[in-house]
């Protein structure tokens, strides 16, 4: 059963998780965008300021191909936002580790600065913490969706197909119990007097039907028995002859 029917983009979980990848994708976007404007050398190890923080050219691809994928993942919503969020969120904190790795040396690619750095780590664990809010937190409520689905639970809302026939089945019965009550208390209308005999006959019926098959069941045993002694005898016959 796949996780998007516990996971409607309604959700509230959901709507937490697009909004979150909404923001920062709307953000990346945006510095993404401004980097272009200032036409940035696209290899630079040593960036311009946009936004307070140094970028290049490839930078700035970067974060409006990132951003797009966030903005994609919040327009869908349910799981695949959740799950891009966080995934992105751990690219983002192993982005900064390896950057700060090589700051100040030729392979800054990304022409990232410590304020570059700090702010890759503390954008990767938002992202991590959004993508991953009520899902892998401890002390989730029952009703909870990724609960219910690890448990193999129907979703909340939607009702098994067993339940469901039952449910059908009650009601399809509840005439009949109704009429069957009015008639035990003495008020049944001649509607539901003609229902209860009409439900006594088929009963009735069925209950000789079964009766008949029975009596037919046994019989035929009965003849098989027989035949089997039968033909018993005559091979003892042979034996003595």
């Amino acid at each position: 059963m796949r996780i998007d029917r516990y996971l409607p983009p309604e959700h509230w979980l959901s709507k937490v998780y697009r909004a979150g990848a909404a923001a920062f994708g709307g953000g990346l976007i945006a510095f993404g965008v401004l980097g272009f404007t200032n036409n940035l050398g696209f290899f630079s190890t040593s960036g311009t300021q946009i936004l307070g923080l140094s970028s290049n050219g490839l930078l700035s691809l970067i974060s409006v191909i990132v951003g797009a994928v966030l903005i994609a993942a919040a327009a869908v919503g349910g799981p695949l936002a959740s799950t891009t969020t966080a995934t992105i969120g751990g690219l983002f904190l192993l982005s900064g580790l390896l950057n700060l790795a090589v700051l100040d040396t030729a392979w800054n690619l990304l022409a990232f600065e410590i304020q570059n750095v700090v702010f890759s780590l503390v954008a990767g664990m938002l992202l991590l913490f959004v993508g991953l809010y009520g899902r892998i937190s401890g002390g989730l409520p029952s009703d909870n969706p990724f609960v219910r689905y690890r448990r193999h639970e129907p979703p909340e809302g939607e009702v098994p197909e067993q339940r469901a026939r039952e449910r059908q089945r009650a009601e399809e019965l509840k005439p009949l119990a109704d009429a069957e009550v009015a008639l035990g208390e003495g008020h049944a209308t001649p509607e539901q007097e003609r229902l209860v005999r009409t439900e006594a006959t088929r009963l009735a019926r069925a209950e000789r039907r079964r009766a008949y098959e029975h009596y037919a069941h046994l019989q035929q045993a009965l003849r098989q028995q027989r035949g089997g002694g039968a033909a018993s005898g005559n091979a003892e016959e042979e034996v003595q002859r």
